[in-house]
């Protein structure tokens, strides 16, 4: 009677667990979009990052640098940076260097960057160098998409990784082949952006276009100032008349990304990750009625090896003989019926199904090829 009495408490709390998660869901699903700022949502046209990246050398490593006899791109750049500073390397020398590094010098120079400003930067190894731990990054010049330089590069490594080999045997923390230089580059030359050169007029780009959205943020800018100054152009792009005084602009421009817009909520979509096997979708998906039957078909082979012994005093040899058996099993299916109107009736119905997320993937995309799957299909 104890027995049972223990066991009906754990349903009874079970069943409390269940009707608790499915309560939070449903109120989750309930709750209104909440309002995000303009500046959440879009971004002004032209205000933006630029990339930086430069070819360099890293010099001081203890004997963990590139091989030139593997990486002979290593040594002409060093041989051509020691001309550049009056030293000569007589023709057909061969420089075997293992305190140097051929590397990748990467920068973001961020809007309205002015000369001599510092930048961050990230030092990646082209090569065959074991680690970048305890050298220093050479002068390097920093150049743009359209091949200006606008930053040098020069400072000591900051590696996170570490490492350690011994008779044969290593051992290795995090990557070793790239490092950091905070403020590592010095900003040499700007990039010119007129904001407001057309007459005081900017334009407002939304991450996501969305018609609706474009139409809500609108509203929401001109409501701000009391008249119309934001005028939609697509479902992506917001025309503003901002005012010809650049302080005025400044002023202008931080006010509208303060405004509190509501956006449109997203559309139904499903993302599929082939490789990792993950499955996400939104709140807006939902499932028309439908039977599906799923069952997985295996194929086992299963080999033994004999040995054939020739008799005694024969002039047999011995040989081993494969004994190779192979078994086709299919687990039994029976149609189900999936239907969901919301997020939580959408999971259940699939996981009732008992599908792995593989196998889930290809139940989704039949769901959609039949029309009850009422969502996008996006494969990363």
């Amino acid at each position: 009677m104890q027995l049972n009495r223990y066991r009906g408490v754990k349903h009874w709390l079970r069943c409390v667990a269940m009707f608790t998660t499915l309560f939070v869901v449903s109120c989750l699903l309930a709750m209104p979009a909440a309002a995000e700022r303009v500046r959440e949502l879009s971004s002004f046209a032209g205000v933006r990052d630029n990339q930086l990246v430069g070819y360099g050398l890293v010099v001081g490593l203890d004997s963990t640098g590139d091989q030139t006899t593997q990486a002979p791109f290593t040594s002409q750049s060093l041989t051509n940076m020691l001309s550049q500073l009056g030293v000569t390397v007589p023709p057909g020398t061969n420089l075997q260097l293992r305190n140097v590094a051929a590397v990748m010098v990467t920068a973001d120079l961020p809007p309205f960057s002015r000369p001599g400003q510092r930048l961050d930067i990230v030092v990646s190894s082209i090569a065959n160098a074991r680690s970048l731990r305890g050298g220093t990054l050479l002068m390097t010049p920093l150049k743009g998409a359209d091949g200006d330089t606008y930053a040098i590069a020069q400072g000591n490594m900051l590696v996170g990784g570490a490492g350690a080999q011994a008779g044969g045997s290593s051992v290795q923390i995090n990557q070793q082949a790239s490092g950091r230089i905070p403020n590592g580059a010095l900003v040499e030359r700007e990039v010119p952006l007129n904001l407001g050169g057309n007459g005081g007029r900017l334009e407002l780009q939304l991450n996501d276009s969305d018609f609706g959205t474009v139409q809500r943020m609108v509203t929401a800018i001109n409501n701000e100032f009391g008249q119309s100054v934001a005028y939609a152009r697509n479902g992506r792009v917001i025309a503003l008349d901002g005012p010809m005084d650049e302080n005025a602009r400044v002023n202008f421009m931080a006010r509208v990304e303060n405004v509190q817009v509501t956006p449109m909520e997203a559309p139904a979509r499903v993302v599929l990750n082939a490789r990792t096997g993950s499955v996400v979708m939104n709140s807006a998906v939902t499932l028309r009625q439908a039977a599906v039957a799923h069952g997985n078909l295996s194929i086992m082979i299963d080999t033994q090896f004999g040995v054939s012994q020739p008799a005694p005093f024969g002039e047999g040899e011995t040989v081993v003989v494969p004994n190779t058996d192979i078994e086709i099993e299919q687990q039994e299916a029976f149609l189900q019926i999936v239907e969901g109107a919301q997020l939580n009736e959408v999971v259940n119905a699939l996981n009732a199904l008992g599908a792995t997320p593989q196998d889930l993937m290809t139940i989704l995309e039949a769901l959609k090829a039949a029309g009850s799957l009422r969502a996008e299909l996006e494969v990363i």
